[in-house]
């Protein structure tokens, strides 16, 4: 089981929404609408997608790195090195 597993309804939804954003975008490029407004809606995509990202990271602190923890020093410092390079991908996009 994943660590987002018990959420994966909420997540799904908050994708799909973003989806949507994203269809609106390419339909206001396809419209014309003034750059700065799609620049406008291209920032809160982001901004959602990195509030996915960042729950994304809690359910694997708090569920998978534990477990790993729990099974030993090793599991645990190999999942917390994963997290850290997934943390790391997330700050530089």
């Amino acid at each position: 089981m994943h660590g987002y597993t018990n959420d994966k309804d909420a997540y799904l939804k908050r994708l799909r929404r973003i989806e949507g954003q994203v269809r609106g975008i390419q339909s206001m490029v396809e419209q014309d609408v003034y750059c700065i407004d799609v620049l406008t809606q291209i920032s809160a995509v982001t901004k959602a997608l990195q509030a996915v990202g960042i729950g994304l990271v809690e359910d694997h602190l708090s569920h998978c790195v534990v477990d790993a923890a729990r099974q030993s020093p090793e599991a645990g410092q190999a999942k917390v090195k994963e997290a850290a390079d997934a943390i790391a991908r997330l700050v530089r996009s």
